[in-house]
């Protein structure tokens, strides 16, 4: 919206209604643009000043609404929502779109030797440690002891998750062994979360009123929110993952030897020298020529 700033913008809540979709959606889409994770060091130190005067009560001369909001998803790209820090770059919201996509990329692509399978759920799960990490909730604190434990547990379930199964898809289907990077994810995710984010579960996180006002902390809450992470995870892999392992089972091209130029090949207009051919042309094929020299590759 352009024009002059209003003074009862609520910053703390999204710019749109998160009871419509397309609230949602847009929301998000802030929230996880890419193009912040380039952004200056000096342009993410003047949005955090703009909302943090704003909350005060302090306005720029000349600052827009448009501008406040702009500043509002900034900041919170880059700090984090209750201690205020920075948060590390790679674990930000903003840099979810790039580094998913490169390294479920590389798991589906790399997935054939034993080296490509462990360096690679070993990257997907270094980034997965970092990102909870980086987003735990601001009273829980972890030590390294803890990180350690759970960045340690969930790439050995992930490393040994994949190369299990992939031992055991050897002999069955390509389409089979497609799915084990993402079955070695949502194994790992299942151990990782919790792991990396278990002081919450033994000691609560915060819980408020609609109007922010802390009431305490809860257990419940904290196991609810995990469970749910878990699951938005595993649910996030599935669109990249799952579909590609489907969408890479293209029909296998054949080659047609010469046929002799019988009337019965002429009438059915089939090629008589040899190419490339569908799977589903192959039975036609087949049936139409029964009796006439026939080689596959």
């Amino acid at each position: 919206l352009e024009g002059k700033l209003r003074p009862d913008i609520n910053i703390k809540e999204p710019q749109w209604d998160q009871g419509t979709f397309m609230g949602r959606a847009k929301h998000f889409f802030m929230v996880t643009d890419p193009r912040n994770i380039v952004l200056s060091a000096e342009a993410l130190a003047k949005a955090k000043r703009t909302v943090e005067n704003y909350r005060h009560g302090l306005v720029s001369p000349g600052l827009t609404e448009d501008e406040l909001w702009r500043a509002k998803y900034i900041y919170d790209s880059a700090f984090h929502p209750d201690t205020g820090e920075k948060m590390i770059l790679v674990g930000r919201m903003s840099a979810q779109v790039p580094m998913n996509m490169t390294i479920t990329g590389c798991m589906l692509t790399f997935y054939r030797t034993t080296p490509a399978v462990v360096f690679w759920q070993w990257a997907n799960q270094s980034f997965n440690a970092i990102v909870n990490y980086t987003n735990r909730s601001g009273d829980a604190s972890l030590t390294v002891g803890q990180v350690g434990t759970a960045y340690v547990s969930a790439t050995t379930c992930a490393v040994l998750t994949a190369l299990g199964l992939k031992s055991l898809t050897k002999h069955l289907p390509a389409l089979i062994s497609r799915f084990v990077p993402f079955t070695a994810v949502a194994a790992a995710n299942c151990i990782n979360i919790p792991l990396m984010r278990q002081r919450e579960l033994q000691f609560g996180i915060p819980v408020t009123d609609e109007n922010g006002n802390r009431l305490g902390v809860s257990t419940k809450a904290a196991q609810q929110a995990i469970v749910q992470v878990v699951v938005s995870r595993i649910g996030m892999a599935m669109p990249a993952m799952g579909k590609s392992g489907y969408a890479n089972q293209a029909p296998k091209p054949f080659t047609v030897a010469v046929l002799p130029e019988s009337p019965r090949n002429l009438i059915a207009g089939i090629p008589v020298r040899s190419g490339r051919a569908a799977c589903g042309d192959r039975a036609t094929f087949a049936r139409l020529n029964r009796g006439n020299p026939l080689s596959t590759t």
